[in-house]
């Protein structure tokens, strides 16, 4: 995979204007991941963790990543 394309961690902190959300099928207890679209970029991070590290991807390599999530590539053992 081409580098320009690999995710990078960055900082959107104090922004209201990324509008989170996390799947329906997530439950209270947390252990989500919420997505963002924002200037561009697909955005990911920890539900539990909303000022932590956020993964920012371009939108070939959020599909990438989804893809891999939907055919179990990244299920934990």
């Amino acid at each position: 995979m081409n580098l320009s394309h690999e995710p990078r961690v960055i900082t959107v902190a104090g922004r209201p204007d990324v509008g989170w959300r996390k799947s329906r099928r997530s439950n209270e207890a947390g252990s989500c991941v919420e997505m963002a679209a924002f200037d561009r970029t697909c955005l990911a991070r920890d539900s539990k963790d909303p000022d932590g590290p956020v993964l920012a991807f371009g939108a070939r390599a959020w599909s990438e990543f989804v893809r891999r999530i939907k055919a179990g590539a990244l299920d934990l053992p």
